[in-house]
Formats: structure tokens, sequence, C-alpha cells
């Protein structure tokens, strides 16, 4: 006979926060559910610190993989990378308030593509991160959501901008433009179902 445990878990955030994950992954809360992720691949590293290099680092902090705190949520979304203005860093801790973030980064890969269009998308808007940056080596673009507004699930962003790799985006709110020539590519794989 197997014996089954049909407690309720009540507080999902203390079991995430005491979560032992294994070493070369990550992971992340998403709206109550824990997500774990294996190691990144060199594509995609590589991506993220092309980005990072062509941010100016005297105006804005550029961290990877760091927690995010989204108010009125149950996620801690962790973004390939996050930018947040060199003087509005919070104290420490594990988890930096959405309300300091100006910019969110994700790269794309086949087994995030959902999460990354759509879940991600919601939460980030919900946590009114100003700018959402998604690249995507296999579709081989850049889309950059700007002017997030609703709440919880609803939440999404008012403004797209899509960009093909090679041809420069304007980062508006850090004021540069970003050089995606460089950028890396991943063999398609079924097209997901967003944009």
């Amino acid at each position: 006979m197997t014996a089954v445990d049909d407690r309720l878990i009540t507080d999902v955030r203390e079991i995430f926060e005491n979560l032992e994950v294994p070493e070369g992954f990550k992971a992340e809360l998403l709206r109550g559910d824990i997500v774990m992720m294996a190691g990144l691949g060199l594509v995609h590293n590589m991506i993220v610190e092309s980005v990072q290099d062509q941010i100016p680092r005297d105006r804005w902090r550029r961290l990877q993989v760091q927690d995010l705190d989204i108010p009125d949520e149950l996620s801690e979304p962790v973004p390939d990378l996050v930018v947040i203005e060199r003087d509005a860093v919070p104290g420490a801790g594990r988890l930096v308030p959405s309300g300091v973030v100006a910019m969110v980064v994700e790269v794309v890969s086949k087994n995030s593509v959902d999460r990354d269009y759509g879940d991600k998308r919601s939460i980030y808007a919900a946590g009114k991160v100003p700018a959402y940056l998604i690249i995507d080596p296999m579709a081989e673009q850049c889309l950059l959501l700007t002017e997030p507004t609703g709440q919880g699930e609803e939440a999404d962003y008012l403004l797209e901008r899509t960009s093909k790799f090679g041809m420069p985006l304007s980062l508006d709110i850090l004021g540069i433009k970003l050089d995606t020539s460089e950028f890396g590519t991943l063999p398609p794989v079924k097209r997901h179902r967003r944009p």
C-alpha cells in the first residue's frame, strides 16, 4: 500500500525559499508553481553577455539571474538580466522589488518559450516593470514590451516592438541602441503560439 500525503501546502513561498536546487539548475516561483531549469547554453549566455556589455555601467546595474519580488503575485521570477538605475538598488537581500527595475531581459530557449512569452509577460506587467525585452534566438528576433497595465493574469504591455537580429533596437528607457548583429541563433523548433 502506498501512503499519500494529502495535506494542503499552505506556504509555497516557504517551501521555495528552503528548496535545495541542484548545482547547474535554477528555480523560479511563477504564480505558485516552482519551475526548475537546467543550465543555460553557450548561445544564451553569449547573448546575455552582449546585452549586459552594451548597457552603460556608470548609470545602470546589470544583474544576472536576480530574484524579483512582484507585489500581489505569488511569483519570484529570475530574469536572465535585470537592469536597475545605479542609485535605486535597495539594501541587502535575495529579492529585488520590481518597482525599482527599469528593464528585464529573457533569452528564450525551447523549454522556456511559453513561460517567457506568456506567464512572465503578464507577471512582469503586473509588477509594473517598465520594459521587458524577450530575445528569441530560434525566431532570430527581439520583442520589446513597454507600458505595463492591469493586474494579475490580465496584466499586459500596451506597446510591443519587434526587431530582427542584425537590426539595432532602440532601448529608450536606457538611452541606448542595442546592437543585435552578434546575437547567436539556434535551430528553429516547432513555432510556438506566441508572437
